[in-house]
C-alpha cells in the first residue's frame, strides 16, 4: 500500500521548486494533491500532468496573505473531497537587505507571505481536520530561522516565528488527532538560489559535511515522513534537513 493512499493533501507554493517535487512525490504515494499557488499556468500544467498519469490533482489560485482566499480554497477542497488530511505550508519568498537598507515594504511583503500566510492556511484548513479528528500539518522553516543570517531580518523573523507557532499548534491540536511539525531546510538547489554567486555556492558546499547542496526531493521526503502514519507520534518538532550544515 502506498504511504498516502486515500489522503487529501494541500500543498502551498506547489507549482514549482520544492513544492512541485512534493506534489509529484505525494501523488506517487497515492495522495490526492491540491496545489495552492499564484502561478496559474505552472499550477494548471502540473495538475494536468498528475491527472494524466493515473494521479488525482486539483489546482486553485490562492493568495496566502489573504484569509478570505485561503478560507474559500479550503472550503472548495472540503466540498469536493469531503476531507483535508494533510497541509504542507511550503509557500515562501525572500526580499533580502541589511537592516538599514531594508524598506518597510520589504519587511511587510515577506511577513505577509511567510508568516501570515502560514497562519491563514492553517486556520482555514485545521477547522476541517478538527471535524474529522485527523490531520498532518507540516510547516516550512529554515536553518536561518534557528541560527540567523546576515541581511535577512524579515525572512529570519518569519522562519523563527514558524517554529514558535508550530509548538503552540502542536499543543492545541494534538488532542484533536492533528500533529504539527516543521521542516527546516538547509541550502537547497532551487530557483531561489539561481542568483547566488558561484563562489558562495562553493563555500556553502564546503561548509556542509555531506559536501553538496540539498535537492528538492530531500525536503519532499521529510514532508512525506511527517505526513505519513509512520510519524503519528511525532508532534511539535523542528526537523533540520541540511546535510549537517548546522553542526
Amino acid at each position: 500500500m502506498k504511504r498516502l493512499e486515500n489522503k487529501v493533501a494541500v500543498i502551498t507554493g506547489g507549482a514549482r521548486g520544492i513544492g512541485k517535487t512534493t506534489v509529484e512525490l505525494f501523488a506517487k504515494e497515492g495522495a490526492t494533491v491540491v496545489i495552492w499557488d499564484l502561478l496559474e499556468n505552472e499550477g494548471l500544467k502540473l495538475s494536468d500532468e498528475i491527472n494524466n498519469t493515473a494521479g488525482n490533482s486539483l489546482y486553485t489560485k490562492v493568495d496566502v496573505p489573504s484569509y478570505e482566499s485561503t478560507e474559500a480554497a479550503a472550503k472548495l477542497v472540503f466540498e469536493k473531497f469531503g476531507k483535508i488530511d494533510i497541509l504542507i505550508n511550503n509557500a515562501g519568498i525572500t526580499s533580502d537587505a541589511t537592516l538599514q537598507k531594508m524598506t518597510p515594504e520589504q519587511w511587510k511583503k515577506v511577513i505577509d507571505v511567510n508568516l501570515t500566510g502560514v497562519f491563514n492556511c492553517t486556520k482555514a484548513v485545521s477547522q476541517f481536520m478538527i471535524e474529522k479528528l485527523y490531520g498532518r500539518i507540516v510547516n516550512t522553516s529554515s536553518v536561518v530561522g534557528i541560527y540567523g543570517n546576515f541581511g535577512q531580518t524579515n525572512y529570519v523573523a518569519t522562519k523563527s516565528g514558524i517554529i514558535g507557532m508550530t509548538k503552540v499548534w502542536a499543543r492545541e491540536l494534538g488532542r484533536k488527532g492533528i500533529t504539527v511539525n516543521t521542516v527546516a531546510p538547509g541550502f537547497i538547489a532551487t530557483e531561489m538560489i539561481n542568483s547566488v554567486p558561484e563562489k558562495v555556492i562553493t563555500m556553502l558546499k564546503e561548509k556542509t559535511p555531506v559536501g553538496r547542496l540539498g535537492n528538492p526531493i530531500d525536503i519532499a521526503n521529510a514532508y512525506l515522513f511527517l505526513s505519513s502514519d509512520e510519524a503519528s507520534f511525532v508532534n511539535g518538532i523542528t526537523l533540520s534537513v541540511d546535510g549537517g550544515l548546522i553542526l
